[in-house]
């Protein structure tokens, strides 16, 4: 993480003893975020090209300092302040200016623990939105025809996130698979693969070589339309190839490609922006049983991204029998459930616990059952103003960051 720190010191105060107070207050917070600070002084040229960008107000008396700078300064503007020699008071006349001049900041003042988690927090996500800024998801067919409130308003998540949706006729994927050569694998993928042709139960591995070639084939448009993402319309591959593409999303999840079932663009946003906040791949998942009693609820998928899981084995689709399907079980403990609509104006962000796999024979392969920290949201919002259906897990706690990116 690079932290780039810009100082400002009213010529009012004895430069020696400001420089004592503020390398003991700095080095307080570098010891919480494990790491150093980048430091710039006055020197305002590569201001907005790290992940994060501080100005320390060391004394009061910086704000003329500071309002001759800011017509250069883009972006939200974080103020750095220990509270000596009237720096606070400094820095709440200069967030002052700011808001009446319409920007955005904020004083990062407290213990060094609270300062370097808001840092932290504050790098991620803004790193986060650069990764994000220019990438190309695919929406390989459309949405399927069950997901009525999910239709993704691609011009409000091009303004916001610079996002951009190209979408692709699903022939296209169907002819590929059908084509006898394919990508050449990487080790990571070949020992998968070569896991399902020894492993398997016989009556899926009949399908190894179809599913693979779906991977084969997205992996090829992945690199010919630029792709960051992609979600595919599974579900007409039943017909056309005879198969399914659980397999091949769970290996391009576990790739760093983060895919969506079903051409869930909402879905997919969401493992979009958890990725880049958390470098973590997300389940995708349907919320099948909920008990609001208990705060309890279990949710199911026949994909899981390969690096999500500590076992997982092979069986068919659930609702086709057909396919290469993956029951996998994820880690226990804490994860994060998170959605985000389709015009990012509302999100469902919520910390919870996995409590143990499952594995019933009525439902998705991939189950999991989770206790919400929050047991009333089960009612509150899954059952009378949810996001759609699908949510995605994520393994660990993240609420602090998805809610400061989304905000």
């Amino acid at each position: 993480m690079n932290i780039a720190l810009y100082t400002f010191t009213s010529s009012l105060h004895d430069k020696s003893a400001v420089d004592a107070v503020s390398r003991e207050f700095l080095s307080s917070i570098e010891n919480v975020l494990g790491y150093g600070f980048d430091f710039r002084g006055d020197d305002f040229t590569s201001y907005g090209k790290s992940d994060l960008d501080v100005i320390f107000i060391r004394t009061g008396g910086s704000e003329g300092l500071f309002k001759q700078v800011f017509p250069a300064l883009s972006g939200n503007i974080l103020l750095l302040t220990s509270g000596k020699s009237n720096s606070l008071a400094a820095s709440l006349e200069i967030l002052s200016f700011l808001n009446q001049n319409g920007r955005k900041g904020e004083v990062l003042h407290g213990s060094a623990q609270y300062i370097a988690e808001r840092i932290d927090t504050l790098a991620k996500v803004t790193r986060a939105k650069r990764s994000i800024d220019g990438q190309k998801l695919g929406i390989i067919g459309e949405p399927s025809d069950w997901l009525i409130a999910s239709q993704p308003d691609k011009k409000v998540v091009k303004d916001k996130l610079g996002i951009e949706f190209i979408d692709i006729d699903i022939r296209e994927l169907i002819d590929l698979a059908k084509e006898s050569s394919h990508n050449p694998f990487t080790e990571y993928v070949s020992s998968i693969v070569a896991g399902l042709r020894s492993d398997a139960p016989e009556s899926v591995r009949k399908y190894v070589e179809g599913a693979v070639a779906i991977y084969s084939a997205l992996r090829s448009m992945v690199a010919r339309y630029g792709l960051s993402g992609l979600t595919l319309r599974c579900f007409d591959l039943l017909d056309a190839l005879g198969n399914t593409g659980c397999l091949a999303l769970a290996l391009l999840n576990s790739e760093g490609f983060p895919s969506a079932c079903e051409g869930d663009v909402p879905a997919l946003l969401s493992m979009v922006i958890g990725k880049a906040l958390t470098g973590k791949s997300g389940f995708q998942a349907n919320p099948s049983q909920i008990d609001p009693s208990t705060g309890r609820m279990l949710l199911a998928h026949c994909t899981v991204p390969f690096n999500m899981v500590e076992r997982y084995s092979y069986n068919t689709h659930f609702e086709s029998g057909i396919g290469v399907a993956i029951h996998g079980e994820l880690v226990k403990g804490d994860v994060t459930l998170f959605k985000t609509s389709a015009d990012l104006g509302r999100v469902f962000c919520e910390e919870a616990t996995l409590l143990e796999n499952q594995y019933g024979k009525d439902l998705c392969r991939t189950q999991v059952l989770l206790q919400m920290k929050n047991p009333e949201l089960l009612s509150e919002y899954f059952l009378r103003n949810p996001i759609g259906n699908h949510h995605i897990v994520f393994n660990g706690n993240h609420r602090g960051v998805f809610e400061e990116f989304m905000n």
